[in-house]
């Protein structure tokens, strides 16, 4: 069927940056003294705000978690991104080829999501269209960042079709009302993730772009 608007989420989906993320989040819960691995932090956190993940961060340490703890991940992140950070295969060909309105709809927020559009040379492809988890009360698995973003939009959410790689996403999206697909073309893919997905309620699973398009113009 025809889509008036495709939603994109931001990490995994249109920066390959969850391994980045992840890891630097990682290394900063073991040196404040939660020996954490890069799967734990794939498996635990991921798709979420830092406001929601804080409170699960700050139970399994026993103690208040350090002030400038996101601050510091988000510049350490910001170090790492001239080398690291690469657009998700196939994005910007899809991107390009699509001529359907577009906008991001992310937990990160729009600074981190600024360097990715910058340095891909994507900034002017989203023409402003970006919503964070900062301008909702709940974030995901909550529908409302898809439903805010519809609607700033001008379009139906069951217009909409929602791309995401997270079960946070995922649930959030089909809470929404919109056409979900879970996407697995991300380098933090891991076994069973597709599956996971499917179990959220995903109406599709995309291994690569070029599955998206093929979903989008069955």
């Amino acid at each position: 069927m025809p889509y008036d608007l495709i939603i994109f989420d931001y990490d995994g989906v249109v920066a390959d940056s969850e391994v980045l993320n992840s890891t630097v989040m990682a290394e900063q819960l073991t040196a404040i003294g939660l020996p954490t691995s890069l799967d734990d932090v794939l498996a635990a956190y991921t798709g979420r705000r830092w406001r929601d993940n804080r409170p699960v961060v700050e139970a399994a340490l026993g103690r208040p978690c350090p002030e400038d703890f996101h601050t510091n991940w988000f510049a350490a992140c910001r170090a790492r991104a001239p080398l690291h950070l690469k657009p998700v295969p196939g994005l910007i060909d899809f991107v390009a080829a699509r001529s359907e309105a577009r906008c991001i709809a992310s937990s990160s927020g729009p600074d981190w999501i600024g360097v990715g559009l910058d340095l891909f040379g994507l900034t002017d492809h989203f023409d402003g269209a970006v919503f964070t988890g900062l301008v909702v009360e709940r974030g995901k698995p909550h529908p409302d960042i898809f439903l805010h973003a519809a609607e700033s939009m001008g379009v139906d959410p069951a217009r909409a079709l929602v791309v995401e790689d997270s079960e946070a996403g995922v649930t959030a999206g089909v809470a929404a009302g919109m056409t979900v697909v879970g996407l697995t073309a991300g380098g933090h893919v891991r076994d069973g993730h597709a599956e996971r997905l499917a179990a959220r309620g995903a109406h599709h699973i995309a291994d690569s772009y070029a599955a998206v398009a093929a979903f989008m113009d069955r």
